[in-house]
C-alpha cells in the first residue's frame, strides 16, 4: 500500500517549506554594507571597482565591468559587438529568456539550435546548420554549470569570423578544459541574481580580454558618458563628462558590490558543499528510476559549477507528467523550479517568429520533463534526504507498476 500524497489529504513529508534557493549571507556582508551606507557613496563607487578587480582576477579576464544584471551583461555585450537589424545569433533553446530577448532587443534575429541529449549544452553540429551569411555571433549558454564544447564552438566560429559571446549566468565556477568560463569567448556575461551562487540580489558582470571592447561596454553600461564619470562627485571634484553614444542605465550599486565581494570570497567553499549535495542526490536517485537525474559529471579537465539540481521526470514509468509530479512535491512542501521550457515554444517567439514544436526535439523533451530540486549550501544533509523521501513518495504512488490505490 502507497502512502497518500499530501495533494490528495495525505501528511505531508516535510512540516515546513524547504525553500528552493536561500542564499548565504553572512555577518561578513551585513558589516560591508554597513560600511557602504556609513561611507555616504552607495551607488557605483570605489566598491564596485574593487569588486571588478576580484571577478576579473577570478576568472582569470584582463577586463571585468560590474552591471545591474547579466541580462543588461549580455545586452550591452552584443551592443558592443555591433550585432543589429538584419543579423542573426544563434543560441539555445533551453535556456532563460533573457538570453534570446537580447537579440530582440538589438534588433537582430535569435536563431537557436538545439542541445546535446545528455548535458543540454548547444550542440555544435546543430549551430553548423543554422550558419548563414546573416550570422552574427554565437551565444553560447552553459547550462546548469556545464561547459559547452566550446573546442568545436570556437572553432566553428573562428573559420567564419563569428565572436562568441558566453552566457555564464549559472558558471561562475566552471571550468573547460582547465581555464575559466568567462575567457573562452570574446565577451562573457555573469549573473548575480538572489538566486545565483555569487549573489547581490540583483546584479551582474562582464568580461572580456578585449580592451577596446571592455572601454565600449564600460561607457555603455553608463548611459554612453566618458570614462571614469562615476568619480565626478568623488573627492576629486567635478568634471565635465562628455555623452560618446546613447548608453544605458546598467551600473551596479556599491551596495550590491559589499556583497559581491564577500560572496566572491566564499564560492569555492560553496561549490565544495553544493559537490556534495550533488552525491547526495545521485545515490537516492539510484533507487528512484521514475525521475532521472541530468548528468552532472564532466569530463577531465572540467568542472561543473553546479548551480542547480535539475531532474527529468520518465513519463512512461509514471501516471502523471512532470506537471503533476510538480504540484504533488510542492504540496509535500517542498520549493520547485522549472528550468527550462524551450524558449522557442514560449507565445512571444512562436507569434514573432513562427517557431512550432518539432524543430528542436532534444530541448522540446527536456524542457516538458525537467524539474529542479531544493539545491543550495546551506542545505543539510537530512534536508536533501526529506526531498528524496518526498520524490520517492511520488514515484510510488504515481508509478506505472503500482498504480493509485
Amino acid at each position: 500500500m502507497t502512502e497518500t500524497l499530501a495533494l490528495l489529504g495525505g501528511t505531508p513529508v516535510r512540516s515546513t517549506q524547504l525553500p528552493f534557493h536561500r542564499a548565504s549571507l553572512g555577518p561578513e556582508e551585513e558589516a560591508e554594507v554597513v560600511d557602504t551606507l556609513r561611507s555616504g557613496w552607495i551607488t557605483t563607487g570605489p566598491k564596485t571597482k574593487k569588486f571588478e578587480a576580484e571577478f576579473a582576477t577570478y576568472v582569470g579576464a584582463a577586463h571585468a565591468i560590474a552591471v545591474n544584471s547579466c541580462t543588461a551583461g549580455l545586452h550591452v555585450a552584443l551592443v558592443a559587438l555591433g550585432v543589429g537589424p538584419g543579423d542573426e545569433v544563434i543560441t539555445s533553446p533551453m535556456t532563460f529568456a533573457a538570453s534570446a530577448n537580447v537579440v530582440v532587443h538589438v534588433g537582430a534575429t535569435p536563431v537557436f539550435a538545439d542541445c546535446l541529449p545528455g548535458t543540454l549544452t548547444l550542440d555544435p553540429k546543430e549551430v553548423e546548420r543554422r550558419i548563414t551569411p546573416r550570422t552574427k555571433a554565437i551565444l553560447v549558454v552553459h547550462y546548469i554549470g556545464i561547459p559547452c564544447e566550446m573546442d568545436e564552438l570556437s572553432a566553428l566560429a573562428a573559420a567564419r569570423g563569428l565572436p562568441i559571446l558566453e552566457d555564464a549566468a549559472h558558471a561562475i565556477e566552471t571550468l573547460y578544459k582547465g581555464r575559466k568560463v568567462g575567457c573562452l569567448g570574446r565577451v562573457a556575461a555573469f549573473s548575480f541574481y538572489a538566486t545565483k551562487n555569487v549573489t547581490t540580489g540583483e546584479g551582474g558582470m562582464v568580461t572580456t580580454d578585449d580592451a577596446a571592447l571592455a572601454d565600449r561596454i564600460r561607457i555603455l553600461s553608463l548611459h554612453g558618458i566618458s570614462r571614469d564619470a562615476w568619480k565626478r562627485y568623488s573627492a576629486e571634484g567635478y568634471r565635465h563628462y562628455e555623452i560618446l553614444e546613447a548608453g544605458y542605465k546598467y551600473n551596479m550599486s556599491d551596495i550590491q558590490a559589499s556583497l559581491g565581494l564577500h560572496q566572491l570570497r566564499k564560492v569555492d567553499g560553496f561549490w565544495r558543499r553544493r559537490k556534495e549535495l550533488v552525491e547526495l542526490y545521485d545515490a537516492g536517485f539510484r533507487e528512484i528510476p521514475e525521475l532521472r537525474p541530468v548528468p552532472q559529471a564532466t569530463a577531465p579537465g572540467n568542472r561543473n559549477a553546479y548551480h542547480l539540481y535539475p531532474v527529468l521526470v520518465q513519463p512512461e514509468r509514471l501516471t502523471t507528467d512532470r506537471d503533476g509530479v510538480l504540484a504533488a512535491l510542492q504540496a509535500e512542501n517542498l520549493g520547485l523550479g522549472v528550468h527550462f521550457r524551450a524558449v522557442h515554444l514560449s507565445p512571444f517567439y512562436e507569434k514573432r517568429f513562427g517557431h512550432r514544436r518539432g524543430t528542436y526535439p532534444v530541448a522540446e523533451a527536456a524542457g516538458d520533463r525537467l524539474l529542479s530540486l531544493p539545491f543550495f549550501p546551506a542545505m543539510t544533509d537530512d534536508d536533501v534526504a526529506s526531498v528524496l523521501e518526498a520524490v520517492r513518495k511520488v514515484a510510488q504512488y504515481r508509478s506505472t507498476e503500482v498504480g493509485d490505490p
